[in-house]
């Protein structure tokens, strides 16, 4: 027993002379580092111990057992991204690819309503997700057993609730309807959700009240968790959508955050600037309200938003019968028709997935021409083969894209899953922005066109998300915060993936370090799984 206390007393005597000593796991030297804060870059190294950051400043004549030399590259906190939808594609491939290789460490997924919890197993909803689970505590439970390379934030989506309690109907909620979803966000919330997320374009959200929304949002503001919105209109009707979502906020006290604030359609873009306008008035009379926006002018989306929101209601095979019915022809063609007018033709929606091969990577346009059909019944004809089929719409403007970048309170995000260049979740030809929406401000906004100083920058992909998450610990690099930190080339950093070749990585990220652990290492994956599923306290 002596001989043991002897070992021991040896060992901690040499793990605090180490200490003492400025031995660490890790040393990043002779960097610019920039800290998440907005703040000017200043020289300095970093040491981690462990899973945090250890020290900050002149660490020469310090040990560790890793050493790397940042000489000519910029240190900062790894990129947080706010408006993800990777969820359960973890496991499929737990390595998240396409963003840990543009330096995101943390993404928040559950976004625009829809997510894997809470969900019964028996949904079969055109949004439901392919693996199902009862609770925020049993999604966590099954991803950090199955190990994930990056950190996630989950929201709960509002969606799930809904299809949860009445299904997915057009209905609005009895009172105890009303009562049972709302008891079902606040168990969310306690086991540590970090708010909740609505996608007021899609069935069943499309469905809710302003009102019951308002119910929801006032359970969120008890927790201190974030109403994260896509609104109910982001062409005609975007100023009315973006003051709904400020009422919420105004009327329930919970932070709000507008989820990929644009203005689509060449007739609205004009709208972008009032509604900014209406966002920054709020935001000077106190409310909490920010926004994010992926670096391209094209989204992406269901191609079943041909369809009217009510014909959305129910299950797949309740959309396919629709489409099947005759009696529903004239309006739905009439609402398609509507969509090609104000995106301005055709040509401008791209196919980007599908189950049937031979449609995938072809705009409407040219779908039309090789098949001899109408807009309408050529989308029609996909639909009936693949009812979530998806699409990319080339709706929006550059100079708006530049503007909305710009403001103090916009962050930088994908709306995009992690996806890679193999195996199941190199399918499709998936929007680039998955693929390169940091890198892309950090090269062509920063670089190329300097309409982002490279701290500001920096403070859209990483404190300001972690301020208004409320992700503590994260998103700044400061003594004692998780060791979250990307290593870049600021001459080089650059997107490669296009709308023709999305599966492309980005250039100039060298090193990416998620809780302490090297995962990128001279721009490779190292496949260390290191991840977390973080939880709101």
């Amino acid at each position: 027993m002596a001989t043991k206390v002897r070992i021991f007393m040896g060992v901690l005597f040499m793990l605090i002379l180490s200490g003492c000593n400025g031995f660490y796991d890790v040393i990043i030297k002779n960097g610019s580092l920039i800290d998440g804060s907005g703040s000017a870059e200043i020289r300095a190294d970093i040491a981690i111990r462990g899973d945090k950051i250890a020290k900050i400043g002149d660490l020469s004549g310090k040990n560790a057992n890793t050493v790397i030399d940042a000489s000519g590259y910029v240190i900062a906190p790894g990129f947080i991204d706010v408006h993800s939808h990777t969820d359960t594609k973890l496991l499929i491939n737990p390595k998240a690819e396409s963003k840990i290789r543009q330096g995101v460490t943390t993404e928040v997924t559950g976004n625009c309503g829809y997510g894997p919890y809470p969900q019964k197993s028996d949904d079969r909803s055109s949004w439901s997700s392919k693996r199902a689970f009862p609770d925020f505590a049993s999604y966590c439970k099954t991803m950090e057993e199955h190990g994930i390379a990056i950190n996630q934030a989950a929201l709960v989506g509002h969606g799930n609730l809904r299809r949860f309690v009445m299904g997915n109907v057009d209905a609005n909620p009895t009172e105890e309807q009303m009562a049972e979803m709302k008891a079902l966000l606040e168990t969310q919330l306690r086991q540590g959700a970090w708010g909740m997320s609505t996608g007021l374009e899609y069935a069943p959200g499309s469905f809710a009240t302003t009102e019951e929304l308002i119910d929801f949002a006032q359970v969120l503001k008890k927790f201190d968790a974030i109403y994260a919105t896509h609104m109910r209109n982001e062409d005609k009707y975007l100023v009315e959508a973006v003051d709904e979502a400020l009422r919420i906020g105004r009327e329930s006290g919970a932070k709000v955050q507008i989820s990929h604030f644009k203005a689509c359609n060449q007739p609205y873009w004009p709208l972008i600037d009032v509604a900014m306008e209406n966002i920054r008035k709020a935001r000077e009379a106190g409310l909490r309200v920010t926004a994010d926006r992926y670096p391209y002018n094209a989204y992406n989306t269901s191609l079943n938003v041909f369809l009217p929101t009510w014909a959305r209601a129910g299950n797949d095979s309740d959309m396919i019968a629709r489409l099947k019915d005759p009696e529903n022809d004239a309006e739905f063609r009439a609402y398609a028709e509507g969509k090609f007018k104000n995106i301005g033709g055709e040509e401008r929606f791209l196919i980007s997935a599908c189950k049937n091969p031979k449609w995938a990577d072809k705009t409407v346009a040219e779908g039309m021409a090789e098949t001899g059909l109408s807009g309408y019944d050529y989308v029609k004809m996909v639909l009936l083969e693949d009812i979530n089929a998806d699409m990319i719409g080339f709706a929006m403007s550059e100079e708006n894209l530049k503007k909305v970048l710009k403001e103090d309170y916009v962050m930088v995000c994908s709306d995009a899953s992690a996806y890679a260049p193999y195996g199941e979740l190199g399918e499709g030809k998936q929007h680039p922005r998955a693929y390169g929406s940091n890198v892309r401000v950090l090269g062509k906004y920063v670089r190329e066109e300097g309409i982002l100083e490279l701290e500001e920058a920096i403070r859209k992909m990483s404190g300001l998300c972690a301020e208004t998450f409320g992700i503590r610990k994260r998103g700044f690099i400061k003594k004692g915060y998780y060791a979250d930190i990307v290593v870049f080339n600021p001459e080089t950093v650059i997107d490669r993936a296009t709308y023709s070749d999305p599966h492309q990585y980005p250039e100039g990220i060298d090193y990416v370090f998620i809780n302490g652990k090297l995962a990128v290492e001279k721009g490779e994956h190292t496949g260390v799984l290191n991840g977390r599923m973080l939880k709101k306290r």
